[in-house]
C-alpha cells in the first residue's frame, strides 16, 4: 500500500468549528473542533483515494502551495 501525503488548510468557521480544505483533491470537510476537522480530512482523503482506485481514475498529486505577501 502506497503512502500519500496531501496539504490540508484549516480555517475557522464563522458559526464555530473548523473547515478543512484539501486543494489537490478539491475537497472540503469540517469538524466542531480542530481535532475533529483533522480526523474528517483524513477520512475524506482516504475515501476519495479509495473511490478513485475502484473507479480506475488517476490519483492526483500534491498541489503547489505558496504564500504570497501583499503590501497594503
Amino acid at each position: 500500500m502506497a503512502v500519500r501525503s496531501y496539504t490540508v488548510v484549516y480555517e475557522k468557521a464563522e458559526g464555530g468549528g473548523y473547515y478543512a480544505h484539501v486543494p489537490a483533491l478539491d475537497l472540503t470537510t469540517e469538524g466542531r473542533t480542530l481535532k475533529e476537522a483533522k480526523a474528517m480530512a483524513r477520512d475524506a482523503i482516504g475515501g476519495y483515494l479509495e473511490a478513485a482506485k475502484i473507479l480506475g481514475k488517476a490519483i492526483p498529486g500534491e498541489a503547489k502551495v505558496e504564500q504570497i505577501e501583499v503590501t497594503l
